[in-house]
Parts: C-alpha cells; sequence; structure tokens
C-alpha cells in the first residue's frame, strides 16, 4: 500500500457556512483538490473525501462532514481504518490568535480554543500530528467569538485569505513531501 498522507480541512458542512472564517480549512481542502485534481468524490467516515498521488505518496484530502465540534469522529474513523500513524495526519484550520495573511505549520500542540482541534485530540487520544493554522484575526471588541467565526468575509479579507489559503496549500505538500520541519522553516515567517 505503501505511504498514506491524510490532509483535513475544517469545516462547516452546507452552503450557508461558504466564505465563513471557520471554513478556511475546507476552503484549503477545496484548493487542493483543484491544484491536485484529487475529486472530492467519495462519501464515508462522516466525510467527504478523495484520493491521489503527490509524488508516489497516497493522499486523502478530507472534509468532516459533522459540523466543527464533532470534527474529531470523522478523523478518528478514517485514522483508523487506514492505521494511520500520528504524523501522517495533517490537519489545516482557522485560528483567530494570528492575523490574516498569516499561516503557521506545527508538529503537534493543544487545541488552543478551536473546538473542531479539541474534538481531534479528544477523539485520537493524541496531540501529536502536524497542522496548519490559517489567521483570521481576532474578533472586534463587542462580538460573540461564536458569531464572529461564522460571519462571512468581506471582499477585500477574502483577498488576504484566499492568498493564505494558497500558502497553506503549498505548506501542506512540503510536509507531505519533504516533511514538517522543512514545512515550518519555509513557512513560519
Amino acid at each position: 500500500m505503501g505511504e498514506i498522507f491524510l490532509i483535513a480541512g475544517l469545516g462547516n458542512p452546507g452552503s450557508k457556512y461558504d466564505n465563513t472564517r471557520h471554513n478556511v480549512g475546507f476552503d484549503t481542502i477545496d484548493y487542493l483538490s483543484g491544484k491536485l485534481n484529487i475529486r472530492l468524490s467519495k462519501i464515508g467516515f462522516k466525510g467527504v473525501y478523495g484520493e491521489g498521488d503527490v509524488d508516489g505518496v497516497r493522499v486523502i484530502l478530507l472534509k468532516p462532514q459533522t459540523f466543527m465540534n464533532l470534527s474529531g469522529e470523522s478523523i478518528r474513523d478514517i485514522a483508523a481504518w487506514y492505521k494511520l500513524p500520528m504524523e501522517r495526519l495533517l490537519v489545516i484550520y482557522d485560528d483567530i490568535d494570528l492575523d490574516p495573511g498569516k499561516i503557521r505549520v506545527r508538529p503537534k500542540g493543544s487545541s488552543g480554543t478551536h473546538n473542531g482541534m479539541k474534538s481531534i485530540i479528544y477523539q485520537l487520544q493524541s496531540d501529536a500530528f502536524p497542522r496548519i493554522r490559517i489567521g483570521i484575526g481576532r474578533a472586534p471588541e463587542k462580538w460573540d467569538l461564536a458569531d464572529y467565526v461564522l460571519s462571512k468575509f468581506s471582499k477585500e479579507d477574502r483577498e488576504v485569505i484566499n492568498g493564505s489559503i494558497e500558502k497553506a496549500a503549498e505548506a501542506a505538500l512540503t510536509v507531505v513531501r519533504t516533511g514538517v520541519e522543512k514545512a515550518m522553516n519555509s513557512f513560519n515567517k
């Protein structure tokens, strides 16, 4: 079977969540899907996914369809099925603690305030998997966090975020091809 790499992007299913801050993980998977010509045509493991090849490595792109706070169920199921070691799971998600336009690659770590990541770490009983965080910036003063992350991007913000999504996709491919360290050195500027 050879090496398998699972790249999961977090978001909420359904068109009403399109273009929201919380869905940049999904957006990155969609971008990779187009770039790598991997159709997200399979349904299973509480998600939609597709499989393809990146320089001889079998890559699975996954968008959990459980809603954000249960994302771990989908990732646990697919990781168990493919018997994936933790270092072959890469999760891409939004981060309010990073400014828009910034991304961060990390080999492991806590969930911070992110409910999707809390769910994944709980379900896997581990936080020792690589992740890429895409900055969406902090909520404005009077905003409720939940309202903020589910709010839509303005046109200006969207352009910045599209740049971040491309960077995150490149970082993900760097992780697959040459490992987390190289990706961190290249993208954690």
